[in-house]
C-alpha cells in the first residue's frame, strides 16, 4: 500500500469507521508478530493486538496525517501496550520452548507460519543467547533492538514509532547491543 493510498483510506476511515477494516487487514499480522516476539505468549499477544486495534479504531478520528505510514502509530500503540502488560503483571517474556515443556503448549493449535518462523529462530543458538540477554535489558533497549532487528525497521521509522530523535535511537541501539555483547562474551 502506498502512502497516498494509506492517506486516502485514513481519510475515509475518519468519515466512515467501518472502513477501518482495511487498515486492520493490512497491518494485523505485522503488529501481532511484533507483539508476539516481545511477549512470547500467544493468548496475551492476541489480547494486546486486539487492544492496539481497538485503541486505534477509537482514536482514528483524531489521527493526523504526517506523511508517514500509519504503521508507526500502530507500533507506538503496541509498544505502549506491551510496556503496560509487563508493568501490570510484572511478567517477563518466556520462550516458546519453555511454554512447550512447562505448560504443554501445543504448537499445532496456532498460526503455523509464525510459530515455524519463531522455532527456526529459537533453534539458532545465537538467537537464543541474544533473546535470553535481551529480556534482561531495560525496556528502552528492548524496544529499539526488537524494532530494528526483529521488525526490520529503519532508524527513522523507530524514531517515529518511539517518538525519539534518530541520534537517541542510534545511541540506544549501540548501548543495548554492547550490553548484550558483553554478557554473551562472558
Amino acid at each position: 500500500m502506498t502512502l497516498q493510498e494509506e492517506q486516502d483510506i485514513i481519510s475515509i476511515c475518519q468519515r466512515e469507521p467501518k472502513a477501518f477494516g482495511i487498515l486492520f487487514d493490512e497491518y494485523y499480522n505485522q503488529i501481532f508478530g511484533y507483539i508476539h516476539r516481545r511477549v512470547l505468549d500467544w493468548d496475551a499477544s492476541e489480547d494486546i493486538t486486539a487492544e492496539v486495534f481497538m485503541k486505534a479504531f477509537m482514536n482514528i478520528t483524531n489521527y493526523r496525517w504526517l506523511g508517514i505510514s500509519i504503521a508507526a502509530w500502530f507500533y507506538r500503540i503496541a509498544t505502549n501496550e506491551i510496556n503496560m502488560y509487563f508493568r501490570k503483571d510484572k511478567k517477563a517474556p518466556v520462550s516458546l520452548a519453555e511454554l512447550s515443556v512447562n505448560q504443554n503448549f501445543d504448537y499445532s493449535e496456532t498460526n503455523q507460519d509464525i510459530l515455524e518462523h519463531d522455532l527456526l529462530l529459537q533453534q539458532h543458538e545465537d538467537f537464543v543467547q541474544v533473546q535470553k540477554h535481551l529480556k534482561n535489558l531495560d525496556t528502552k533497549y528492548q524496544e529499539v533492538i526488537a524494532l530494528r532487528f526483529f521488525e526490520d525497521k529503519s532508524i527513522r521509522e523507530i524514531g517515529e514509532i518511539l517518538n525519539k530523535n534518530e541520534g537517541t535511537i542510534k545511541s540506544l541501539l549501540s548501548r543495548g547491543l554492547e550490553k548484550i555483547r558483553s554478557k554473551i562474551s562472558k
